[in-house]
């Protein structure tokens, strides 16, 4: 749910409050501003008293995820993509009539009879850069299911604005297909990360090291792609 929380100084902050069974109150900054994880039973004025005693650490951690934010993607001609860490320059063709987008080499051709409609560009590049991740991810997920030892879960897209990949209880894996603009070995990492939930639902010691099995240099890859997060995002 949303809330506001009123600090001292008189600045209101935005947060997303999320109630689970757990006994502390967690705290984390994305590109949607502040999440909070309470108990279950804790009493709301208790949660922002606390809040407000983070204050100085909140404000903090907002204004440098501001100054970090990259500018939006602009739908033009000539702005480069990435695809598997490569670059991909996207030349916007006029036409008579509107046309998916074709690859040839390092170049992303797109045929619009309107090059000034920056929604349906982006539909059309988006919806490719989809069928892109969905061949990919399949291929790579065959390969690191066969090396754990289990059978291919199911594979669906995501489309999650904080989250690379989920795994749940009916062995279905979601990869968002924001992904297939990262390095391969940025995605094997999140592949394995989702396969080892397959093993162990949660983030104990047991599961880290499935992961570390599939993927030795899991640390150095899950920094890496919280660097390039917001520039992963900047899509869609």
């Amino acid at each position: 749910m949303q809330y506001v929380l009123a600090l001292p100084n008189g600045d209101l902050i935005p947060y997303q409050l999320e109630r689970r069974a757990r006994r502390t109150i967690g705290m984390k900054i994305t590109i949607d501003g502040l999440i909070v994880h309470a108990p279950l039973r804790i009493r709301h004025a208790d949660l922002e008293a606390l809040l407000r005693s983070k204050a100085r650490w909140i404000t903090t951690k907002l204004k440098a995820r501001q100054a970090a934010v990259v500018p939006e993607f602009e739908w033009c001609d000539g702005a480069e993509l990435q695809l598997l860490g490569q670059p991909l320059s996207l030349s916007i063709m006029p036409s008579s009539r509107n046309s998916g987008p074709r690859r040839e080499g390092d170049v992303l051709k797109l045929a619009v009879t309107n090059s000034h409609d920056h929604a349906m560009i982006a539909r059309k590049v988006i919806q490719w850069l989809q069928k892109e991740a969905r061949k990919d991810f399949a291929a790579r997920l065959i390969l690191l299911a066969a090396q754990l030892g289990e059978p291919t879960p199911a594979l669906f897209l995501s489309n999650a604005k904080t989250r690379w990949g989920s795994c749940n209880s009916k062995r279905e894996v979601r990869l968002n297909w924001r992904l297939i603009q990262a390095p391969p070995a940025l995605i094997d990492y999140v592949i394995a990360h989702e396969l080892a939930h397959l093993r162990e639902m949660n983030h104990s010691a047991r599961f880290w090291a499935i992961v570390a099995k599939l993927y030795p240099g899991y640390r150095s890859a899950e920094q890496a792609l919280k660097v390039s997060s917001q520039q992963l995002y900047r899509l869609g």
